[in-house]
């Protein structure tokens, strides 16, 4: 895997190959980030990184300047791995151990993107019940996205708050936003 752009670009790193994952290829990513350049300046906003893994796109993120990043993973060689290539990168990246899950049905950090990656074979209950966390306890910022990466065999749209998504090879990347409210769209009369 590779940084593809910000103040480490170019650089690759090496994650042991005895981690349970599939990271994000480089060009699913690169056009993932070609989508956010439209919506955000990168050192102004929050990460929650769920289902971690390696890193991957924590890394991005942070190379592209974003300082609040929290990633989370319940594998310890992953949170492991994350901790020490932060720390070498001099990146902001705190990290922690737990089940996805429990994280979201605790926790009172919120982002303005949040992104998870779970396995390419969670069921459609699982997929839902992190929507469903997240924008529940409102853990997404008003003007942000809940991004989920998933298999092409994988229909998301069907879910509460889903805005729109983006194909790349096998992998998909699911949008999710609170709605506008009608208020925003009409103005007071005098």
């Amino acid at each position: 895997m590779r940084i593809i752009s910000g103040k480490h670009k170019g650089k690759r790193l090496m994650a042991p190959a005895k981690l349970p994952v599939r990271p994000t290829t480089d060009f699913a990513k690169e056009s993932l980030f070609n989508i956010l350049n439209n919506y955000y300046y990168f050192n102004e906003v929050s990460l929650l990184d769920l289902f971690t893994g390696t890193g991957n796109i924590s890394y991005e993120f942070a190379s592209r300047g974003c300082t609040e990043i929290t990633a989370v993973d319940q594998n310890q060689g992953c949170v492991q791995f994350v901790s020490k290539t932060s720390e070498e990168l001099d990146f902001n990246i705190n990290t922690i151990k737990s089940d996805v899950f429990k994280f979201l049905g605790k926790t009172l950090i919120s982002a303005d993107i949040v992104f998870a990656d779970p396995p390419y074979d969670f069921s459609d209950e699982q997929f839902a019940t992190i929507t469903k966390l997240v924008f529940e306890r409102n853990l997404v910022s008003e003007e942000g996205f809940l991004i989920i990466e998933h298999s092409k065999h994988t229909d998301l749209s069907q879910l509460p708050n889903f805005s729109f998504l983006k194909r790349y090879g096998g992998s998909v990347f699911s949008f999710f936003e609170i709605p506008e409210s009608e208020d925003d769209d009409t103005e007071e009369e005098n």
